[in-house]
């Protein structure tokens, strides 16, 4: 008895050392820790738990974000040289102008079929569960006090003018990179990136060789100073996790939730078609796939940003096989231009606010709504608010009156994060449907 009672201890001891190992060398463990502290700490701080004042909760709110903001900053520090390097190196790597074509032809089959299945999905959902009926009321009573997801009650953008196709096709090439890559227009700096690695493939390897030298010394820096700031990663989340609950509370939620749930079915909807898709073309099965990304959609989860997870993702597409010329390619296109679930999300919330508003729009409006929302999805710049500026310019044009566009404002943050989490899935499931491009062999699985 005397020696159970001694070894009990030591045992003790040596499960407390391996959760502590588990702990520090998983980040998809720390950034769930960091999330579930976080939404406890947000709770017991909200409004409705009467703890401490406002004004005090959100002075302490800023301070927890503190390490997220870190965060944010170290990558969109290195994310411009990041995405430049990536592209040219993988299209200096990808061979052939002939292998070059087969994976932007299928890249852009991949994107469009998606985004407008996505867009389909949410004008489904959105006609079935019909989540706007009935909340006229609502949306009246909390149209002066519903906070965006800052906190504040923002000014609605207002619609982006009207511009011609021709025009859109000119404005897409960056005639002044400086100012693009200043002003963080992540798709002029693909485009760029894009034109230079195309150039490059086509000039003699011995005049290239410095260049691409330079590129991939810029790319090993860029992902250094990444590995530094991912060890802010789980605080990070702690911090923006029980910022966003702070503020929000549980009142908005429980108010809009027929919204809120019918935007997260569409995601999971999309999620396991995702998952569908990894599992019959590329022979992934959905715990293989999770278990390679967890941490990545984890922190694309916390941070609402594909951009900024853009190097882990293209580490989570090298554990899946893909090689590293066509991972360093195809993610940071993706990160840029591959955005079904924010299709999906803008799909649900103009059928919403057209619901609100009492308007059954036509067959045909709905089909003008759908093909907008691909064009937009794809085109857009990746720069705050040009998603709610696109929602005001397509209502706008069809009737429908914006004022419930409080509501989607003040969970906007909340579903930001579900669609990025499921916009990061479709990156990595386009990477492994092209990894036999890639001179390495994949792996079957």
């Amino acid at each position: 008895m005397a020696a159970d009672s001694q070894d009990t201890p030591i045992q003790i001891s040596q499960q407390r050392f391996k959760l502590r190992v588990w702990m520090t060398s998983r980040l998809w463990a720390q950034v769930m820790l960091g999330m579930v502290l976080g939404f406890g700490l947000g709770l017991l701080l909200s409004e409705s738990a009467g703890l401490i004042d406002p004004e005090t909760a959100e002075i302490v709110g800023h301070w927890l974000a503190m390490p997220g903001r870190i965060f944010l900053a170290l990558i969109a520090m290195v994310l411009v040289p990041l995405i430049f390097s990536s592209i040219v190196g993988g299209l200096s790597g990808a061979g052939s102008g002939e292998e070059l074509r087969s994976v932007g032809l299928r890249l852009v089959a991949f994107i469009l079929a998606t985004t407008t299945a996505a867009a389909l999905i949410g004008v489904a959902l959105a006609q079935w569960l019909r989540p706007g009926v009935g909340l006229a009321g609502f949306s009246q009573g909390t149209s002066a006090d519903t906070p965006s997801s800052n906190g504040e009650m923002p000014d609605l953008p207002d619609p982006p003018a009207q511009v011609s196709v021709p025009d859109m096709i000119v404005e897409i090439l960056p005639t002044n990179p400086t100012a693009s890559i200043v002003q963080g227009d992540m798709l002029a700096v693909v485009v760029l990136a894009l034109l230079v690695g195309i150039s490059v493939t086509q000039v003699q390897p011995v005049r290239a060789k410095p260049f691409l030298a330079l590129m991939d010394a810029l790319l090993s820096i860029s992902m250094n100073i990444v590995k530094w700031a991912m060890f802010l990663a789980p605080f990070a989340v702690f911090g923006l996790m029980a910022q966003l609950v702070m503020r929000m509370g549980f009142e908005t939620m429980i108010g809009i939730s027929g919204y809120v749930g019918t935007v997260l079915l569409g995601l999971a909807l999309l999620l396991a078609l995702y998952l569908l898709i990894a599992f019959v073309f590329a022979r992934i099965t959905p715990m293989r796939f999770v278990k390679a990304a967890g941490s990545n959609l984890l922190l694309a989860f916390s941070t609402s940003s594909s951009s900024a997870v853009m190097p882990v993702t293209i580490q989570s597409a090298r554990q899946l096989g893909v090689p590293e010329n066509i991972a360093n390619l195809v993610v940071p296109l993706g990160a840029t231009m591959n955005m079904a679930g924010t299709a999906l999300y803008q799909a649900v919330a103009i059928l919403f606010l057209a619901q609100l508003a009492g308007i059954e729009p036509t067959p045909v409006e709905i089909a003008v709504v759908v093909g907008t929302l691909v064009a937009s999805s794809i085109g857009a710049p990746g720069t705050p608010g040009v998603s709610i500026a696109i929602l005001v310019s397509v209502a706008t044009n069809m009737g429908i009156p914006v004022e419930g566009m409080v509501i989607i404002l003040g969970v906007d943050r909340l579903l930001d994060m579900c669609r990025t989490s499921v916009n990061v899935t479709g990156d990595l499931v386009a990477s492994v449907l092209l990894r036999s491009v890639g001179r390495e062999p994949a792996r079957a699985s």
